[in-house]
């Protein structure tokens, strides 16, 4: 049975516990080369189907050193390519000898010119399902991992950082990690690069190029004061460290929750410290996507919904509602964008998907993030706060270190919280298209007065937080008169400002307007940035008013964005 249908893992084959891999970095041919040994939680037979995507199998051998028949199967689309090998009696596990190809797809190389340090560097972004183009594995969420030994041989001038325990330097280059805790595939990550770190506290480190360590640890010096706010939500941190690797321009997301080392996007690095809650989310993840996983991306909101809602309590623990509030105006605001994005396709914004055919990269959105915040929010106010955090400690003990569906989750609600499920209407959140009409709305004094302002068009005064000036921004509607943007980027500098949360939504309004200065504003956007946050919209609008101004500036700068983005932007500008 293949219960994942972004994965050719079956049930009723071996299932694998652990896996040990020794890799090879080149540069030059942008590939890695080496060896992985996958390690069954019982020993097996007959045929046993991995997940692949562009990589070159060499060999395959029994942990005993025998050669095993292997077949490569015709690539699929989505899914990639099935390798299939045939395991002898009572197997307990198999080494595969492989490289990776220049087009693998959770992999960018960056040349010297491309980096602040101007030494090559190399990431990887597995989720959701590409680690199939690193590594060949058992590639779904529900088939959970630990890694006895992961080795990356690099150029002596580099070093390798992975989202595991790091036990050493061994030989002139070959730095050697251990992950004892078992985690899904898409969060095996790793980074090569000219990398130097700053100390945070005594268990977290900030990791970046040497040009913008300085700047970025004064970024997230309250790192610490989350991870005590979110023990005392949540329980204790189970990952040892909390490290922060600061990416590259190029990274495709806000975030990654990587256990141990979180990857950034600098995009958040605003100088004001106004972006720091991508880091509320991202440590938020220690506990609800990581301790606790989704089986397969149908339920996506298991992740994303619950870490939402836990990123919104852990900043109204350390800054008050007020502030969490506003974030909940923010999200809101994102989650409309994306309702309509899918206007056509309204499965895609029910909380429990059948994604099967759908390729995850193309279906994702703020839909399970922030509908799943709101569905949770509303199980509180019916609960209490009291009744729902209990509900949730239980929920952390119940699944710890597993991966889970919609089904076990609402079993253990009725369990904990009878009923309450049915006075919630459940099923219509979980199952239905849209947003029920009893969601929870945020409120707050300085919500009313920010929406209040933009709805007269007035510009508001200058001393306001940058929070509070996004949500103003969300709340202009219409077409903003070119004197009425005009006067907003005399008082505030939108187009030249630092933050790219601030300037992306003032290009979008300058665009929307019909501004020629909003073409020129999207151009120095996109070419800063990877981040798809900012990119779709962006490119969305441009294509709206001229499409081959679109295509010419993508044009520009294809080449500087991760396979994932590329990709996602190319679908986008085929669509009408």
């Amino acid at each position: 049975m293949r219960p994942d249908p972004h994965s050719y893992a079956d049930t009723a084959q071996p299932q694998t516990r652990r896996i040990s891999f020794d890799l090879h970095v080149d540069f030059e041919l942008h590939a890695l080369s080496g060896e992985i040994e996958l390690h069954f939680r019982e020993p097996g037979s007959g045929s046993l189907d991995l997940d692949t995507n562009h990589l070159r199998i060499a060999a395959v051998f029994s942990l005993d050193g025998a050669a095993l028949r292997f077949e490569l199967a015709k690539p699929e689309p989505i899914l990639g390519t099935r390798l299939r090998i045939e395991l002898p009696d009572h197997a307990r596990g198999v080494r595969i000898r492989y490289a990776t190809s220049p087009q693998a797809s959770a992999l960018q190389w960056l040349e010297p010119a491309q980096t602040l340090s101007g030494q090559p560097f190399l990431f990887s972004q597995c989720q959701p399902i590409h680690a199939r183009s690193v590594f060949p594995l058992q590639d779904s969420p529900r088939v959970r991992v630990t890694v006895d030994s992961a080795r990356f041989t690099v150029p002596p001038r580099l070093r390798t950082l992975m989202a595991a325990a790091f036990r050493g330097r061994e030989g002139p280059a070959t730095d050697v990690f251990t992950m004892p805790q078992p985690i899904p595939p898409y969060l095996l990550a790793f980074a090569v690069g000219d990398l130097t770190s700053r100390q945070l506290s005594h268990r977290s480190a900030l990791w970046a190029e040497r040009a913008i360590a300085d700047a970025a640890a004064e970024e997230f010096s309250g790192v610490e004061s989350m991870m005590a706010a979110a023990e005392r939500l949540f329980g204790p941190y189970e990952w040892e460290r909390y490290d922060i690797l600061v990416m590259p321009p190029s990274f495709p997301f806000g975030g990654m929750e990587n256990p141990r080392l979180t990857f950034v996007t600098p995009s958040v690095i605003a100088g004001d410290k106004s972006l720091v809650n991508v880091i509320a989310h991202e440590l938020a993840h220690a506990w609800t996507g990581n301790l606790i996983s989704n089986a397969t991306l149908n339920d996506f909101w298991l992740n994303e919904g619950f870490t939402v809602y836990a990123e919104r309590r852990i900043l109204e623990a350390l800054e008050g509602r007020e502030l969490s509030e506003l974030h909940a105006a923010i999200g809101r605001h994102d989650l409309d964008v994306a309702l309509e994005r899918f206007r056509a396709r309204p499965q895609l914004t029910r909380l429990r998907t059948d994604l099967s055919g759908v390729d995850p990269d193309e279906a994702y959105s703020t839909v399970p993030y922030e509908k799943g915040y709101l569905f949770l929010r509303r199980l509180e106010e019916l609960a209490g706060r009291t009744a729902w955090d209990g509900f949730l400690r239980a929920y952390m003990a119940a699944f710890r270190f597993q991966s889970i569906d919609t089904r076990q989750f609402l079993e253990l609600l009725e369990a904990e919280l009878p009923r309450l499920s049915q006075k919630a209407r459940a099923m219509e959140w979980i199952d239905q298209a849209g947003i029920p009409a009893d969601a929870p709305q945020p409120k707050s004094r300085r919500l009313d007065e920010l929406q209040g302002l933009a709805a007269s068009s007035s510009v508001p005064p200058a001393d306001i937080t940058p929070t509070e000036l996004l949500v103003y921004l969300h709340a202009v509607k219409g077409g903003p008169t070119e004197s009425f943007l005009r006067d907003l980027d005399a008082r505030f500098g939108l187009s030249q400002r630092k933050s790219l949360e601030l300037r992306h939504t003032f290009v979008l309004l300058q665009l929307r307007a019909g501004q020629r200065a909003g073409i020129e504003g999207a151009r120095r956007v996109v070419s800063e940035t990877g981040r798809m946050k900012y990119l779709r919209p962006i490119y969305q609008e441009l294509a709206k008013r001229d499409r081959a101004v679109a295509q010419q500036v993508f044009a520009e700068v294809r080449e500087t964005y991760h396979p994932i983005a590329r990709a996602v932007v190319e679908g986008l500008l085929r669509e009408g």
